[in-house]
Formats: structure tokens, C-alpha cells, sequence
């Protein structure tokens, strides 16, 4: 590896790190779902039978939050645009926010299947 390649490596961590104080500092919707997983996280070591049981449990939690990061991202580009409203301009911030309550599915699926198993 280069010592290019980790110049590179250390400013995509970088902004990376960026994105995510961001939305941890000022996207109130991230923060919400963030309060949701640390605790559903814990939930789930105590509950989990194995390892993997809790993977199932906490990777569902992580894409809402990937998804809502995402979602954050086409708002920022969409206001960049034009705090104007447009359809489209609408359009695209109400698919974002249709794709952060499709993401939030499967966690509920496997959480309430997850649950029903655990105490029946």
C-alpha cells in the first residue's frame, strides 16, 4: 500500500466520521433512531441465545440508521439545489423518507418474530 493510498484512506475516514457527527449533532431523526438502538442493542445481548442471534437483532437497527444518513444526504443536496419548493424537489426527499420507514420493516419483522419465539 502506498502512501498515497493511505492519505486517502485516513480523508475518506475523515469525512466519514464528518457525516456521522453531523447527524449524531443536529438530524433530529437520526438521533431518535440512535436512542432506539443503543438500548435495543443491549436488549438484544441479554436475550440472544448466540452470537448470531444478536447480529440477526442489531444489523436490521443499523441500515435504519444507514438509511436515515442517506436520507440526510439527498435532503442536504435537494436544499443545496434550491430551498424553493419544486415537485421534484419534494419527490425526492419524500422517497427518501419512504425508503427510512421501508428500512425500519425488516427490524420490526425480525424483532416481533425474534420476541414471539423468545417468550412463547
Amino acid at each position: 500500500m502506498a502512501v498515497n493510498d493511505v492519505g486517502a484512506i485516513a480523508r475518506a475516514f475523515n469525512a466519514s466520521l464528518k457525516g456521522l457527527s453531523h447527524c449524531f449533532r443536529k438530524e433530529r431523526a437520526f438521533q431518535q433512531e440512535l436512542l432506539l438502538f443503543v438500548p435495543l442493542s443491549v436488549v438484544a445481548i441479554f436475550i440472544s441465545s448466540q452470537v448470531w442471534d444478536w447480529v440477526l437483532l442489531t444489523l436490521p437497527l443499523i441500515f435504519i440508521l444507514i438509511v436515515e444518513i442517506l436520507n440526510t444526504g439527498i435532503e442536504a443536496v435537494v436544499d443545496r439545489v434550491s430551498l424553493d419548493h419544486h415537485e421534484l424537489s419534494g419527490l425526492a426527499k419524500d422517497c427518501g423518507s419512504a425508503a427510512v420507514l421501508l428500512s425500519m420493516l425488516p427490524a420490526i419483522m425480525i424483532w416481533a418474530t425474534y420476541l414471539f419465539e423468545y417468550f412463547s
